[in-house]
């Protein structure tokens, strides 16, 4: 797309104009059909971040909620279980904003949260300074909550014992195995620098497990690519394989909440880190990295095209990486999770980056929102995860308004499908990353890099 092109449809950006809607699996050896759901209200989030993130088979969803506090608002990591939101911010780390990216089964639930301390080196490695949430830089810790109290993830540590400042943990599967990303004590020499980045040590994938149910976490360093200095590990399966992204330092990103420009996707089997290619960009439009994973080792996300034209979708089987198209007439699309049955949740975007959610399935690309009643007071805007059920969960925007943003559940109706295909979503698509239904301020991501050419 052309600068001049590129700058004409950032006035013209509708405010995430998307759909929702699942296809169906083989039902009793016939052809797929589609699978209509009933919608249900899960409340406010408040103004983008604020969403949910990953819903579990029992019903958990982990979230973000943006409430209307002091000048810009402030941002409370919070869970939802039978339509109740629960505010677990709080005593929490004494900071005051947090995110919860992840649960599981067990309800226990990772994210990050500031800990009340000023940022030894001025880093915003949250990024709730950049989001307008807190006006000082504070230290940023991953944490996990569980029976009410949260607890500090470690960070790794040098020969000296001097732990890094600052870390995010976004997935954790059901044997508690959590993966995110940890600041080191190396000054990383890939960051842009003021005023473009504050930021200043490097930042590795990592994963949290506990080698006895009664110690304490510990982090391993996971392996980057090609030397790359920085990563983060986005997704976890139930075997323990992770999935993400390696590359440089950069400037927060609104769009992914990290401060990583990824230029390769990586899945983990074990400390073994395997390069899952690109669609033929070199990942400084919106990147290269992976976004979900399942257990049968199918692994999604998003590539640059060639010559960073545009950005879609990819699924990664077998070692071999296939493109995801978008809709007829689109330009983008982009992978959000995957099913043990290969269904594939994402987006797809025109020249103007309005959003419609879609499903790939079979090579099959569906726009979705035709499936949920006509009369239903939500028009859905992002699919963040399925669960075992096939239930999705994400961001609503309440018809008639240009900003009052709520939180969904959308539940198969059973009616239309048999049990086996109402339940196609499988198990591992609830562990997937939800993080790239941060936000999409695709508008950003546009202007971002409209000053590049």
């Amino acid at each position: 797309m052309k600068r001049s092109t590129l700058k004409t449809t950032l006035s013209r950006i509708a405010p995430f104009a998307l759909s929702l809607a699942v296809f169906g699996g083989r039902v009793l050896g016939q052809e797929p059909g589609p699978i209509r759901y009933s919608v249900t209200d899960l409340g406010p989030v408040g103004p983008p971040p604020g969403q949910p993130f990953v819903l579990t088979t029992n019903g958990f969803v982990s979230g973000q909620v943006i409430l209307a506090e002091g000048a810009n608002g402030v941002s409370h990591a919070v869970v939802w279980h039978r339509g109740a939101m629960k505010d677990i911010s709080a005593p929490g780390l004494r900071g005051v904003n947090s995110a919860a990216f992840g649960v599981n089964t067990w309800e226990q639930i990772v994210g990050e949260t500031e800990n009340g301390k000023l940022d030894p080196r001025g880093e915003d490695f949250c990024g709730f300074k950049t989001q307008g949430f807190s006006n000082q830089a504070i230290s940023c810790l991953p944490f996990v909550w569980q029976n009410g109290v949260m607890s500090a993830l470690p960070t790794l540590r040098d020969k000296y014992d001097h732990s890094g400042n600052n870390g995010q943990a976004w997935q954790i599967n059901t044997f508690g195995v959590a993966v995110g990303s940890s600041e080191n004590t190396i000054p990383d020499s890939t960051c842009p620098g003021l005023p473009s980045s504050p930021q200043v040590y490097e930042f590795k994938p990592v994963v949290w497990f506990k080698p006895f149910f009664w110690a304490k976490p510990v982090v391993d360093e996971l392996k980057t690519v090609s030397g790359d200095p920085d990563g983060v590990a986005l997704a976890v399966n139930e075997k323990g394989e992770a999935a993400g992204g390696t590359g440089s330092c950069g400037p927060f990103s609104t769009i992914t909440l990290t401060n990583l420009v990824s230029l390769h996707a990586v899945v983990w089997q074990g400390s073994k880190p395997i390069d899952l290619g690109n669609l033929g960009g070199d990942g400084h439009f919106a990147g290269i990295y992976a976004t979900g994973l399942n257990d049968v080792r199918q692994v999604v996300g998003v590539s640059d095209t060639t010559g960073d034209a545009s950005f879609h979708g990819f699924l990664w089987q077998d070692g071999h990486m296939s493109d995801l198209q978008p809709l007829p007439g689109d330009s983008y699309s982009y992978a959000t999770a995957i099913s043990d049955k290969g269904q594939v949740t994402g987006l797809s975007l025109d020249a103007n980056f309005n959003l419609r959610a879609v499903l790939w399935h079979n090579g099959n690309v569906t726009n979705l929102n035709d499936l949920v009643p006509a009369d239903t007071a939500l028009f859905l805007q992002t699919a963040c995860s399925i669960n075992g059920l096939g239930q999705i969960t994400g961001i609503a925007l309440a018809k008639g308004t240009t900003n009052d943003y709520h939180a969904y559940l959308a539940t198969p109706i059973i009616s239309d499908v048999n049990s086996d295909s109402a339940t196609a979503g499988g198990e591992g698509a609830s562990k997937e990353n939800a993080k790239t239904l941060q936000q999409w301020r695709f508008g950003r991501l546009a202007s971002q890099r409209s000053k590049t050419e």
